[in-house]
């Protein structure tokens, strides 16, 4: 369904990601509401669907998808016309905003302006007469948004609270999140530059974009490693290393384009493996 593969299912670890990892620390800390935890990752795959839409939307009324390279664009292909992608999008932001508001109620009213700088950070992504994705701030966005806020905020619906522990591990989520991103943008590089697109990818350069790759591929297991100082069983997360050599192997060979979209599959499977071993780790204290 055309439907199905325009929200961009491979992209949905970077959500449930954080979510496991948040839930992870809170059950070894002795201290779940699962309800609450079930809204949150609503949540976040409801932005993260909600975003996909709106950045097919946007992209696709500028002509940024019109010599698209990666996966299927609703938009840009033809598939569906931009009203439908923008009410998909909305509906899905909608979502989330619905399932935010129970969150809040359940927890603390604070949330809501968490949530509406989440919603106005998915709209201007691409979107908007400003986008902060043409201006190289998006890998930013997602490390923030899909790293911090979202480990922590899962962590908080748990526990009510903040600690240390939960903000750093949602540095190797964020990290992981922003190299899905990177390889993305690596990949796209010819087109976006074209269209005038200024992603991160474009700024610095093939080479430069590589290396980037490699490091946010590469450091979370650093992290893990410090993670277990305080929580042992996070050094779980090595096993996950293996996952990390194919995309690494072909971001060093210099595969481009098409060649690229085997390595974001790969990623995205990384970071889940990495997220739900981190988070075993950590239940186990």
């Amino acid at each position: 369904m055309i439907w199905v593969e325009g929200a961009r299912p491979r992209t949905l670890p970077a959500a449930v990601t954080p979510v496991v990892v948040g839930s992870g620390l809170a059950i070894g800390d002795g201290a779940t509401r699962w309800v609450p935890a079930a809204l949150a990752l609503v949540v976040a795959l409801a932005l993260q669907i909600g975003v996909n839409y709106a950045n097919d939307y946007s992209d696709g009324i500028r002509g940024t998808d019109a010599q698209r390279v990666g996966p299927f664009r609703l938009v840009g292909s033809g598939a569906a016309s931009p009203s439908s992608v923008r009410a998909a999008a909305l509906a899905a932001l909608g979502t989330a905003v619905l399932a935010g508001l129970v969150l809040a109620a359940l927890t603390s009213w604070w949330l809501v302006a968490v949530g509406a700088a989440c919603l106005a950070a998915a709209w201007t992504y691409t979107g908007g007469s400003k986008p902060y994705g043409y201006r190289a701030l998006g890998e930013l966005s997602v490390f923030v948004f899909f790293g911090l806020v979202a480990v922590t905020g899962t962590y908080y619906a748990h526990t009510g609270q903040i600690t240390g522990v939960a903000v750093l591990a949602s540095v190797p989520v964020g990290m992981l999140a922003c190299a899905l991103l990177v390889v993305n943008n690596l990949r796209d590089v010819p087109t976006d530059a074209v269209a005038g697109k200024r992603t991160l990818a474009v700024v610095l350069g093939d080479r430069r974009t590589r290396l980037l790759a490699a490091t946010l591929l590469i450091v979370p297991f650093a992290v893990a490693g410090l993670l277990a100082l305080t929580r042992t069983w996070a050094l779980l997360a090595v096993l996950a290393l293996p996952l990390a050599m194919r995309p690494l192997r072909q971001i060093r060979a210099g595969a481009s384009g098409r060649e690229l979209i085997p390595t974001l599959r790969d990623t995205g499977r990384l970071q889940l493996a990495f997220g739900v071993l981190v988070a075993v780790g950590l239940a186990a204290g």
